[in-house]
């Protein structure tokens, strides 16, 4: 503990006694973030799809809200091997694509229920990850990332040509067929009562499970004794091997979780689209992912979920707009403006990690402690006056 930490200032007292210094004490709690998860998942497709105003400035629909909890659950996974245990992967579109592979070939063969999917693809991930991470792990640094990279074209040229018979080659694996939820539930249909108008479909509501899952489960590695090994590794990996700590085996392990998280969000991305496309093995989709964190902020548990956001918004929504218009005047500023949305999404990436290297999620923190020195500024303000008060009595 640091000496600021051991001694609070008379600031820090006043603001624990504020609203905004209970919140401190109770946003870090696992009950918390679980809860404020589940909430805004919640109410996330209703403001994003269906609200009166809101949607309607957004234009959002319920299948991106979708997909973007699916690429979000990548994301975090993503970030507990870059953002805190300082692996760049080039190579997780392996997963990714291999899970979705996996769970579709399942369902065409096996079986469509929506879960046998989700565990065949993340088993097949995690064992993959294994066999990968044994092997690149063994080079560090740029070496590492390469490999991986190197990896996962391997398996985007096997699915290509030699195993087309499985994988239907270029031409992605048609034909899957998702069956229903415990044989009761199509995930298509529509929640009833309430749930309809907050969650939508039965589809957003199970791919919401998992994503609070995969925040749970997050949380708690990060919280654990194998979240302190992890940073530790990423701030000095050589001071932690000289406290006797099996680098290499954490980093597999972290290599492996991470893994596993993408191997969850490509069965979900399967079960959502029911296709898989030849391009989920490429090596693009590892490189939106390392965008889409480091742009929300990698190191931070939401911070990369945020950039997904963004990134699937422009991708999505943006590269729809015909013209870019003055509002309320009909003036043309930049025809055909949806064409340009990967040059947008370079300026803005550029400009946020320039101005702001934390990201997204960094903004937000700034924003935080602003609030939070304004609320404590305000408060004092009002004991002085009450004491002034007093002492006038």
């Amino acid at each position: 503990m640091s000496e600021k930490d051991a001694n609070p200032s008379a600031k820090d007292a006043l603001v624990g006694g504020t609203l905004f210094g209970r919140w401190e004490k109770l946003r870090g709690r696992e009950g918390t973030v679980v809860g404020i998860t589940a909430i805004l998942v919640a109410v996330f497709p209703y403001l994003f799809a269906r609200a009166p105003v809101v949607s309607g400035f957004l234009q959002g629909y319920q299948s991106l809200a979708t997909l973007i909890l699916i690429w979000g659950i990548f994301a975090i996974g993503f970030d507990l091997l870059l953002g805190y245990t300082g692996l760049l992967s080039f190579g997780h579109a392996a997963f990714w694509g291999g899970a979705a592979y996996a769970a579709g070939i399942v369902a065409k063969n096996v079986s469509g229920d929506p879960i046998v999917m989700v565990v065949s693809g993340t088993l097949f991930a995690v064992l993959l990850a294994w066999v990968l991470g044994f092997l690149s792990l063994r080079r560090g640094g740029i070496y590492f990332s390469i490999l991986t990279l190197a990896f996962a074209q391997m398996f985007y040229y096997m699915a290509a040509s030699p195993l087309a018979f499985l994988t239907n080659g270029e031409n992605g694996l048609t034909g899957v067929e998702v069956g229903s939820f415990l044989g009761v539930i199509h995930l298509e249909a529509d929640v009833p009562s309430i749930g309809g108008m907050l969650l939508g479909t039965w589809l957003y509501a199970f791919v919401g499970v998992f994503f609070v899952g995969a925040v749970a489960v997050a949380y708690r590695i990060l919280n654990s004794p194998y979240g302190m090994v992890f940073r530790a590794i990423r701030e000095n990996e050589q001071r932690a091997e000289f406290v006797g700590l099996n680098v290499w085996r954490y980093k597999l392990m972290a290599f492996i979780i991470s893994g596993g998280f993408a191997g969850v969000a490509g069965s979900l991305f399967t079960i959502h689209g029911a296709y898989v496309p030849l391009q989920s093995l490429f090596w693009t989709e590892s490189g939106d992912i390392v965008v889409m964190t480091v742009l929300g902020g990698a190191g931070s548990m939401f911070g990369p979920v945020l950039g997904v956001g963004l990134y699937l918004y422009i991708e999505n929504i943006v590269s729809t707009i015909q013209a870019l218009t003055i509002p309320f005047t009909g003036i043309v500023l930049v025809r055909d403006f949806g064409f340009y949305w990967h040059l947008l999404l370079g300026v803005v990436f550029v400009a946020v990690v320039w101005v702001v290297p934390d990201g997204l999620w960094g903004i937000l923190n700034r924003l935080r402690e602003l609030a939070v020195d304004l609320g404590s500024k305000a408060a004092k303000r009002l004991r002085a006056r009450s004491e002034n008060g007093g002492g006038g009595q």
